[in-house]
């Protein structure tokens, strides 16, 4: 006949044994939910996706003031997809560029290093979401051993987080996105990130190096760096070089992020050069004592250099965070040397104008190119640089620099520590 096993008894081993478990169990996650990027956040998403305003057709007869909106940490109006974005504190907020209003915001218990735009995020409908780049600090930015190496993206219609990574950036870094890369600056480490926030390149000073030797030139500093092509560029001041030395790396390089590839390291002709902009097969680099830009081709060749007709002392010092203050579009990309707009031509990166007594360099409104003056927004002809109606504007301070963007019909200032939003009226 079959008998049933007798039950089996608790002992009281096991069932210490089974608390002890679920209270180390309960203080690991405990402990992950404190020191993840998850803690001390607040994640308020829209409830409805920001709708892009209507676009521009062309400067309007004058604009009005809509809008203004604290953000110490942009240095230029953020635009990811429909949303206007602005960052104070630790805090990243999505707005209507029409209104201001408040859709979204990303607040962490940290400052922010820096916040940009980058990888457009196209829709079945075919518009684009957007994202946004936060980047934080893991202590004060002012303290000893702090480092800019929490990296959220959101997507910038709602505000949704998407992905995350860990950079080894240093205050003072600055984000220089194109379509496809998203590069950070440093005076002694460079790093780029692709869409989904995978290194794709790494240069000079890298922490924790997994092999050594990987790196030509871990001893020099940098003075200005930048991005487009699939090309970084940077300016290195090496010890026993008298002159300074023009870098071109290829941004997502055969090899990985581990051994950068190098396109070609060239000698300058002087010091205190600036890179201004980089493309596939040119870059175009600044050099003072006479200013003048210079144009490298593919190998690090001279092709050229045009003296420019601007204030002295543009070229006195480097760039804040490294990054010449530039904008684009189609045909050109306008550089903005501290007093004037310089115009190069977008395929070969030589001078086409100049035009001086400019507060920050022009955008496309419509088809229109407006460039911000002391009087307002001038209307300039983007072919010769010919300065035409000026759209008058009162500024609390007329003689600051001033930085734009455009979101459809909608012009975004950056006045020093604000944004402000301008409609047609």
């Amino acid at each position: 006949m079959f008998h049933a096993p007798p039950p089996e008894r608790r002992r009281r081993g096991d069932l210490v044994a089974a608390a002890v478990l679920v209270v180390v169990l309960a203080a690991a996650a405990v402990l992950v939910a404190a020191t993840s990027d998850v803690a001390g956040t607040t994640s308020r998403v829209a409830a409805e996706p920001i709708a892009a305003p209507p676009p521009a057709t062309g400067a309007p007869t004058a604009f009005v003031e809509a809008w203004r909106a604290p953000s110490a940490v942009t240095r230029a109006p953020v635009v990811a997809g429909p949303a206007a974005v602005t960052a104070q504190d630790g805090t990243v907020t999505g707005r209507d560029p029409r209104t201001g209003e408040e859709r979204w915001s990303y607040a962490r218990d940290l400052p922010l290093c820096d916040v940009g735009s980058g990888f457009p995020a196209q829709l079945s409908d075919g518009t684009d979401a957007g994202h946004v780049l936060a980047l934080y600090g893991d202590g004060p930015l002012d303290a000893p051993g702090t480092w800019c190496s929490e990296l959220t993206m959101l997507t910038g219609s709602t505000g949704a987080r998407e992905e995350s990574r860990n950079p080894d950036a240093r205050p003072g870094t600055r984000l220089v996105p194109d379509d496809t890369y998203v590069l950070s600056t440093g005076t002694d480490h460079l790093e780029a990130w692709r869409y989904d926030l995978v290194r794709t390149v790494e240069y000079g000073v890298v922490p924790a190096q997994e092999q050594a030797g990987r790196q030509p030139r871990p001893d020099c500093t940098y003075g200005s760096a930048a991005q487009g092509g699939r090309r970084t560029a940077v300016v290195e001041r090496c010890p026993g070089e008298q002159t300074d030395r023009l870098t071109v790396l290829v941004t997502d390089g055969k090899d990985g992020a581990e051994e950068p590839e190098v396109v070609h390291s060239t000698p300058l002709p002087g010091r205190g050069a600036v890179v201004v902009a980089v493309g596939t097969e040119r870059t175009a680099v600044a050099l003072p004592d006479p200013d003048r830009i210079v144009v490298y081709d593919a190998g690090g060749t001279p092709l050229g250099a045009t003296e420019l007709d601007i204030a002295p002392g543009d070229l006195a010092a480097d760039p804040a965070g490294g990054v010449s203050v530039t904008t684009a579009d189609d045909r050109y990309r306008y550089w903005w040397t501290g007093s004037a707009v310089v115009a190069l031509d977008a395929a070969e990166l030589a001078p086409v104008w100049t035009l001086a007594f400019a507060l920050g360099p022009p955008v496309r409104y419509g088809t229109d190119l407006v460039v911000p003056v002391r009087e307002g927004l001038r209307v300039v002809d983007a072919a010769r640089g010919e300065p035409g109606r000026t759209l008058p504007l009162t500024r609390d301070d007329p003689a600051a620099p001033v930085a734009l963007a455009v979101q459809g019909e909608v012009l975004l200032e950056q006045r020093g520590a604000e944004v402000v939003g301008l409609v047609p009226g």
